[in-house]
């Protein structure tokens, strides 16, 4: 069974099973060619750093850690706001790499 992994920064958030915790990058203001993109039209990062990790399921250990790069679906996990910061909690089957 897989030791659960705390972040060094003041996160005090375990997951539970299965699930990690990841801080979304942030959504890009330019594009390639340099334009500026608004607000209203930017599009919800779909990549992220793991900030903790559950224990795992005894059948299925964890396979990603703290610190990993991840990419996921564009519409998995539960936002959440810690201490003003914005998260999202995610089952490990919804990540589909590691960068």
């Amino acid at each position: 069974m897989a030791k659960t992994t705390m972040t060094k920064s003041n996160v005090n958030v375990r997951p539970l099973a299965d699930r990690v915790l990841v801080e979304p990058a942030a959504a890009e203001t330019k594009t390639a060619g340099g334009i500026i993109i608004p607000d209203t039209a930017k599009e919800k990062p779909m990549r992220g750093k793991i900030v903790a990790v559950g224990n795992g399921k005894p059948e299925e250990p964890m396979t990603v850690k703290v610190g990993d790069t991840v990419l996921y679906g564009k519409y998995a996990g539960t936002e959440l706001s810690i201490d003003g910061k914005d998260y999202l909690i995610m089952k490990e089957s919804d990540i589909y790499a590691i960068i």
